[in-house]
């Protein structure tokens, strides 16, 4: 028998009641996001709230002088590290901050460590933010902010009853190439009575992200579920989690197919010479990433 959706909702809601420290924000951040969505908000009101927290400065001062924009010179000025970065980009930083310390866990069971998961989530980010560049998207911030968050709500899983979520993993029936046997949201339902993408949804509404945030959480693993017109992000953190899984090392014990759903390419419009092209270059942009969010 099936979990209803009225079932789900109660699961989830009782997650996100009881683990308070994963599902709220720093203020500062929240602040933050609160500031970028509103569309009165000035660079320097986003100034102004940055320049109480010191650390948060310094990573946003590190990350504009990272590979990963290759900007030319050293800036040393908070406001002009704003203004080139952008509103979005700076918001991305603060929760990528918050989010790093939300996945310093030790190994959970042998099949699962937080660790791993944070590695696989960097890397569905890298692989995002090149679709979205290749196929000139316009949304390079919310693609890698996409693929950061994907997987959330297994973290959410994590602190809500560690003893289910082992139990999901001993079902699983790992082969010894290290991939499941068994689908793992459907093992999830049958465990917990919602699965990751149900408490990622729930998260995502919580800590007010857009829409299409909700849905890359919510439906990464079907995206072509969605309603027309708000599957864009979600395509295209679907097939960056897949190249992630298949190209990087982490987590990826949700995904049982390596494929790429043709269907989901023809819907992004994405070729398979630009699929290739982000492929290859998944390791470079990784490594860009990674030394952005590191420290």
């Amino acid at each position: 028998m099936g979990v209803t959706a009225e079932q789900k909702t109660q699961v989830v809601e009782s997650a996100i009641q009881g683990v308070s420290h994963i599902a709220t924000l720093p203020e500062i951040t929240l602040r933050i996001i609160e500031l970028v969505e509103d569309p009165t908000s000035t660079v320097q009101d986003l100034h102004q709230v940055i320049s109480h927290d010191p650390a948060l400065c310094s990573r946003i001062l590190k990350v504009v002088n990272s590979a990963f924009y290759g900007l030319p010179g050293q800036i040393g000025s908070i406001n002009r590290a704003v203004v080139l970065l952008g509103l979005n980009a700076v918001k991305n930083i603060a929760i990528a901050a918050s989010l790093a310390k939300l996945f310093r866990g030790g190994q959970l069971c042998p099949a699962f460590s937080a660790k791993d998961l944070w590695k696989h989530s960097v890397a569905t980010a890298a692989g995002a933010k090149s679709i979205a560049d290749i196929m000139k998207l316009g949304l390079p911030d919310e693609a890698f902010l996409g693929g950061l968050i994907h997987d959330l709500g297994i973290m959410l899983e994590m602190q809500f009853d560690r003893e289910k979520l082992i139990e999901v993993f001993d079902k699983l029936e790992i082969d010894p190439t290290g991939a499941p046997t068994k689908n793992m949201v459907e093992v999830e339902d049958q465990v917990f009575g919602a699965n990751h993408q149900d408490f990622g949804r729930a998260i995502c509404v919580k800590w007010k992200f857009p829409k299409p945030l909700h849905n890359v959480t919510g439906a990464h693993h079907d995206p072509l579920s969605l309603p027309e017109g708000g599957r864009t992000l979600a395509c295209v953190v679907h097939i960056a989690d897949i190249l992630a899984a298949k190209n990087t090392e982490g987590f990826r014990l949700d995904i049982n197919n390596l494929t790429v759903d043709p269907a989901v390419l023809d819907e992004l419009k994405l070729t398979q010479s630009q699929l290739d092209t982000v492929e290859q270059g998944l390791p470079e942009a990784l490594e860009a990433v990674e030394s952005m969010l590191a420290g």
